[in-house]
C-alpha cells in the first residue's frame, strides 16, 4: 500500500504520472479536485466538447487561472500547465501522456478512445463503466496487445468492490457474495427523467443548483447503474450474476451477512459466489435505518472452527451460525478517488479492476409498450432500462446492450418488460463500439447452460 510513497518519489525526480482527461464533467471535476492535491501528477491537458464549460468547472473546484492559460499540448508538458481544448485525439496521440483518464459517460464515443489510446500505447482509466459492461474483456484484450493497462476507476463502485472480493480472496476466504447498495423498489425500473426527483429525494430547485442531470440520475435510479456496474464486477471477478436479475433484498449493513447466503441457508442466493445488490428500503417504501445505499460489500465463509471461532473472538458480526461474514464500506468517493487507479496503471502496472472474462451483460429492457419507429433514447431516458443477466442468456437471446441502445429504431412491438433483441432495432452497424461489442461476442461466447 505504497502508492504514495511511489508519486512522492515520482515528483522529487521530477517525473511525474502524465494524465490526459476526456469529460470534464461532474466526475472529472471531482478528480480535478484532487490533483493539485497529489504529488507526482501533471495533468497535461482535458478534452472535452465545451472547452468553456470545462474552464468553469476547474474554476469551480478551485484551480487557478494561470494554471490553464492558453498554451499548446507541447507548452503544458515544458511549463508544468495544463491545456483546455477540444481534440481527444491529439491529447490521446501526445507522446508525453502516459495515462488516459476516459470522463465522458457515453459510451459509444468511450470505446473509440480507449482503442485509440492503447494504439498509442497509453494506459487507460474508464470511468465511463457503461462501456465496460458491453465490451470490457475485448477492452481488456487490446490494451494487453498493445502491453498497456486497462482498469475501471477506483471510487465508482465496481472498482472498490473488486478491491473487496481481491481483499477477501488474498487472505483466503471464499466469496459468498459482494455488491453494492441501492435506494431500490420495483416500480422505479419505469422511471423517467420527469418522474426522478422524487423517487431520488431531491427536489427540482436541489437539483437545478446542483447542475444534476436527470437522464443521468435516472439511470442510477432505474436500475440500469447498478446492473452496469454489477456486470462490470462479475466480468471482473467471475462472481456469477441472478439468472433472471438483480434481486434487491432490503438489509440493514447489520442484516447483510443474513441475507447473502444461498436460498437453502435462509438467504437469497441462488448459490455461492454471486453479485448482488442491496436495498436500502423495505418492501413497503419505509427506509431502513444505517443503510448501505451509497457503500459497498462483500461477504466471505468462514470454512473451519478454528476461523468462525476467530470471528467470535473478535466479535466479527456474522450471521447466526457465525459461518457468514461482511466487510463493508458504507461510502463511495466516486471522483475524489479515482487518483488511486491513476498511479496503480503508471507506477505499478496494475489495474483496479479489469474484465477478464464475458460473465454477464446488461440487456435494454422496455419500460413500456414500444411500437415500431420510435427511437430508443438509451440509458436513464424514457423508453428502456438495463436488466443484468447471465451472459449465456443475452447470447442465446441476442440480447441488445444497454451500451448501445443509444437513438436506434424500434423494428417491431416490444412488450413493456420484454427484454430487446438485435433484431427488435435498426442497428447503425458501421460504428467502431457496434464492431467491437461483436468481435467481444464471438471472441469470448460463453457456453450455452443452464444457470446453477
Amino acid at each position: 500500500m505504497n502508492l504514495y510513497a511511489k508519486l512522492a518519489k515520482r515528483a522529487a525526480e521530477g517525473r511525474p504520472v502524465r494524465v490526459g482527461l476526456i469529460g470534464a464533467g461532474k466526475f472529472g471535476s471531482m478528480y480535478l479536485a484532487q490533483i493539485p492535491r497529489t504529488p507526482g501528477v501533471h495533468l497535461v491537458g482535458i478534452a472535452d466538447l465545451s472547452p468553456t464549460n470545462a474552464r468553469a468547472n476547474l474554476a469551480r473546484v478551485g484551480w487557478e487561472a494561470q494554471r490553464t492559460q492558453a498554451v499548446s499540448l507541447d507548452e503544458a508538458v515544458r511549463l508544468g500547465n495544463t491545456h483546455v481544448g477540444d481534440d481527444w485525439q491529439a491529447l490521446v496521440r501526445h507522446p508525453a501522456i502516459d495515462v488516459i483518464v476516459e470522463c465522458t459517460g457515453h459510451p459509444i464515443a468511450a470505446v473509440d478512445h480507449c482503442l485509440e489510446a492503447f494504439a498509442q500505447h497509453k494506459h487507460v482509466v474508464n470511468v465511463t463503466v457503461e462501456a465496460d459492461a458491453f465490451c470490457g474483456p475485448l477492452l481488456a484484450r487490446r490494451a494487453e496487445e498493445h502491453g498497456v493497462v486497462y482498469s475501471l476507476a477506483f471510487g465508482d463502485q465496481p472498482a472498490l468492490i473488486c478491491d473487496l472480493v481481491d481483499w477477501a480472496r488474498t487472505c483466503g476466504f471464499p466469496v459468498v457474495a459482494a455488491g453494492r447498495g441501492h435506494k431500490w423498489l420495483p416500480h422505479f425500473s419505469r422511471s423517467t427523467p420527469k418522474t426522478v426527483w422524487g423517487y431520488y429525494g431531491l427536489t427540482p430547485e436541489q437539483a437545478e443548483r446542483g447542475g444534476l442531470n436527470p437522464k443521468m440520475f435516472n439511470s442510477f435510479l432505474d436500475g440500469s447503474k447498478p446492473s452496469i456496474e454489477c456486470t462490470a464486477v462479475s466480468n471482473a471477478t467471475g462472481l456469477a450474476v441472478p439468472s433472471d436479475g438483480l434481486l434487491y433484498p432490503p438489509a440493514s449493513v447489520e442484516d447483510i451477512p443474513f441475507v447473502t447466503r444461498p436460498r437453502a441457508e435462509g438467504g437469497v442466493l441462488e448459490h455461492k459466489g454471486m453479485v448482488e445488490v442491496i436495498s436500502s428500503l423495505e418492501a413497503d417504501g419505509r427506509t431502513i435505518p444505517y443503510d448501505i445505499r451509497m457503500g459497498v460489500w462483500v461477504t466471505v465463509e468462514g470454512e473451519t472452527d478454528y476461523i468462525r471461532n476467530c470471528f467470535e473472538e473478535y466479535n466479527a458480526h456474522t450471521d447466526p451460525s457465525g459461518r457468514y461474514f461482511t466487510l463493508y464500506k458504507r461510502w463511495h468517493l466516486i471522483g475524489l478517488e479515482v487518483g488511486v487507479s491513476v498511479a496503480s496503471v503508471a507506477v505499478r502496472g496494475e489495474p483496479t479492476g479489469v474484465a477478464t472474462a464475458w460473465n454477464a451483460d446488461v440487456v435494454a429492457t422496455a419500460k413500456r409498450d414500444l411500437q415500431p419507429g420510435e427511437m430508443l433514447d438509451g440509458e436513464g431516458g424514457y423508453t428502456v432500462w438495463g436488466k443484468l443477466l447471465p451472459a449465456h442468456k443475452s447470447a442465446a437471446m441476442g440480447g441488445l446492450p444497454l451500451g448501445l441502445a443509444h437513438d436506434v429504431k424500434v423494428v417491431r412491438p416490444v412488450r413493456q418488460g420484454q427484454s430487446l433483441s438485435w433484431d427488435d432495432v435498426a442497428m447503425d452497424t458501421t460504428s467502431q463500439a457496434y464492431k467491437t461489442r461483436r468481435s467481444m461476442e464471438a471472441m469470448f461466447a460463453p457456453a450455452q447452460r443452464k444457470a446453477a
